[in-house]
């Protein structure tokens, strides 16, 4: 099975206005609200790519059990660790520049923290858990490691999708998988890219340190895939860009998704290309059918 966990997740309401004056009324032209948080694009997507899963993290209040309705009515199984504390709303104010304003998250209890950790005190070697985005403030530094700590002793995989310490601290853990892009390695290992050259070695680092896969997106560059066997690339799909939230996270979903059947780390690749893509040209997340359209036209070239 595969475990997606989002420490702090989100309701994303979205609002498109003409025009966003600071100290004036703005009238909306229209609103979308959905479900947000890494792990939970990483479920949605892999649902829609026939892959289950089951969706873990903190939920609490109104706004968690939006969330939890809408996971419901995808049919995508969840076991949320209900907090005391209301699930976060992140505003995506949409004009002719895009302006975010992100909750901080709940307050999150030991206890609380603790029953997650029981859940995952019940994984086998045949699962996969990914663990995504931010930590709310409560949640303490190094939380992150304590839950690694505890699938691997259940001899399961991992994949990471953060930045900063806690993904130099999981490396040594052996992830399945990582996937910074190019302008979090560069900050992770405190250097610039001046060309796509230049974020090889840094992308071999990864492995050196610990990880068994790399991806790194690099937006309109495509992405890489580093292995031990080689550094992969894509090409750059052409359609117009409507979206940047949640395709690094279908981009991991599909590239799970593919390898936990596959065992194929270049054939998930491209999978992981399709559906991040997908997502980048749609208004919500990437749609099945949208996902196969692209597939065919993603195409891998090994560099080195």
């Amino acid at each position: 099975m595969i475990y997606t966990v989002t420490l702090n997740p989100s309701i994303d309401y979205i609002v498109h206005v003409d025009q966003l004056t600071i100290g004036a009324v703005n009238r909306m032209k229209n609103d979308l609200k959905l479900p947000g948080g890494k792990g939970i694009n990483v479920s949605r997507i892999l649902k829609r790519i026939k892959h289950e899963s089951t969706a873990l993290g903190f939920i609490g209040g109104f706004t968690g059990n939006f969330i939890n309705e809408w996971m419901k009515q995808e049919n995508i199984q969840t076991n949320f660790t209900t907090v005391a504390d209301d699930t976060r709303i992140n505003i995506k104010l949409k004009a002719h520049e895009e302006t975010e304003i992100n909750g901080q998250g709940p307050l999150v209890s030991t206890d609380e923290m603790n029953k997650l950790k029981k859940i995952l005190e019940n994984l086998t070697a045949a699962d996969i858990v990914v663990l995504s985005g931010s930590k709310p403030a409560s949640v303490p530094t190094g939380f992150y490691q304590e839950l690694i700590e505890i699938i691997t002793s259940c001899d399961a995989e991992f994949v990471i999708d953060t930045t900063g310490a806690d993904l130099m601290d999981a490396l040594e853990k052996r992830p399945l998988l990582v996937k910074p892009n190019n302008h979090e390695l560069a900050e992770l290992y405190q250097t610039t890219f001046n060309s796509v050259e230049d974020i090889y070695p840094f992308g071999q680092r990864l492995l050196d340190e610990g990880a068994q896969y790399a991806l790194v997106s690099m937006a309109g560059d495509g992405a890489l895939l580093f292995t031990q066997n080689g550094i992969y690339r894509s090409n750059v799909l052409n359609r117009p860009v409507k979206n940047s939230v949640g395709a690094g996270d279908s981009m991991i979903a599909g590239f799970v998704g593919n390898f936990t059947q596959t065992k194929d780390p270049v054939e998930a690749f491209k999978w992981g290309v399709a559906c991040g893509s997908a997502t980048t040209f749609s208004d919500d997340l990437a749609t099945a059918a949208f996902i196969q359209e692209l597939l065919p036209e993603v195409q891998i070239t090994q560099v080195q």
